[in-house]
């Protein structure tokens, strides 16, 4: 990586071994840590939205245009903020606020027993 102490993004040039987490080329948002930044790693915010330690070499320092910043650091946090909401299950249907849920309808015939 170039000398900048801590850049606004870097892209991924390397990814041998990370290749779930890290994509060729991909521009990602690298978080402040220098303890990690001492011992040759860079804290980056992965495909999932969590950040984790990857070696710097993966990564090159780039400067983005001025127009791009504000979009970029807004999408690293929506990102992040999907990354730490809870998951629902599509298939499971929650009643709209205000509504009560109804109550499942039986099909078939009563029979006394």
């Amino acid at each position: 990586m170039n000398t900048v102490e801590y850049p606004t993004a870097v892209v991924c040039v390397h990814n041998e071994g990370n290749e779930v987490s890290l994509q060729l080329w991909k521009i990602y948002k690298p978080l402040r840590d220098s303890d990690a930044k001492s011992e040759g790693f860079l804290r980056v915010v992965d495909e999932s939205g969590e950040d984790y330690l990857f070696p710097e070499e993966n990564f090159v320092a780039i400067e983005l245009p001025s127009e791009l910043k504000r979009p970029f650091e807004r999408a690293i946090r929506e990102q992040r903020r999907a990354a730490t909401a809870p998951r629902i299950s599509g298939s499971v249907k929650r009643p709209s606020a205000g509504k009560r849920a109804k109550a499942p309808v039986r099909r078939g015939r009563l029979t006394s027993r």
